[in-house]
């Protein structure tokens, strides 16, 4: 079975470019606005190409909004270079970020990319981690406590598996973010503090008595042995 793209792109052209040369090896979904993306990615595609300018709804809108609905990578295609842009789009959920003009075949390695990632991060999985009434689904992608879905990012989720995998092992901020956003991402490694920061306050609403994530001043972070 052909793994799935969607095209979100308010230009018919664009989207019919990336089609013709993507659609041999992947089966193809289009989007021409926001609102469009957001209905079909209840299609649970493998990845998304994501444009920026799009109008009504733009490319990080969309992208907040459909983290509720998949964890796939998503690429942000855009003509905005500026550094702050970059990092928007990569601490609200995206994977990746390719400027246009782009060469297709740049394109399509990045997606193949992606894709052997996913898969084998999700080879490599154990089924489950327990750490007392919180859980982590290794297999699918979820943190549980007790019987409740703590809801998170795609990137957030990383982290807390991440750390978990490697319970008791401190990491630096820049070992987290070229683990989780890879090496040869665009972004800053400050983006990590943030991501800690929410994933203890959505933690702390089902469990405000124990800190999963410890900071370890002036090295990094920790995800805490469990004792009962």
């Amino acid at each position: 079975m052909k793994e799935k793209i969607l095209i979100a792109d308010d230009e018919e052209d664009i989207v019919s470019f990336i089609k013709d040369f993507l659609e041999e090896d992947y089966e193809i979904l289009c989007a021409y606005n926001g609102e469009e993306a957001i209905e079909k990615a209840k299609c649970n595609p493998d990845l998304i190409l994501l444009d920026v300018m799009m109008p009504n709804l733009n490319g990080y809108e969309v992208c907040s909004i459909i983290r509720d609905i998949v964890s796939c990578p998503i690429i942000f295609l855009t003509a905005k270079h500026e550094e702050q842009d970059i990092i928007r789009g990569l601490t609200i959920g995206g994977d990746d970020y390719i400027a246009k003009p782009f060469s297709l075949r740049e394109l399509k390695v990045r997606i193949e990319a992606h894709l052997r990632r996913e898969k084998r991060s999700y080879n490599n999985k154990r089924a489950r981690l327990y750490f007392g009434d919180l859980s982590i689904d290794l297999k699918g992608n979820k943190v549980y406590f007790k019987n409740e879905i703590i809801h998170m990012t795609k990137k957030e989720y990383k982290i807390v598996e991440f750390l978990a995998i490697n319970c008791g092992q401190v990491f630096s901020k820049e070992q987290i973010y070229e683990k989780i956003w890879g090496y040869d991402a665009e972004g800053d490694a400050s983006v990590v503090a943030e991501h800690v920061k929410k994933i203890r306050q959505k933690i702390s609403e089902y469990d405000s008595k124990r800190d999963y994530i410890k900071t370890v001043w002036g090295v990094g972070y920790r995800w805490e042995k469990w004792s009962m």
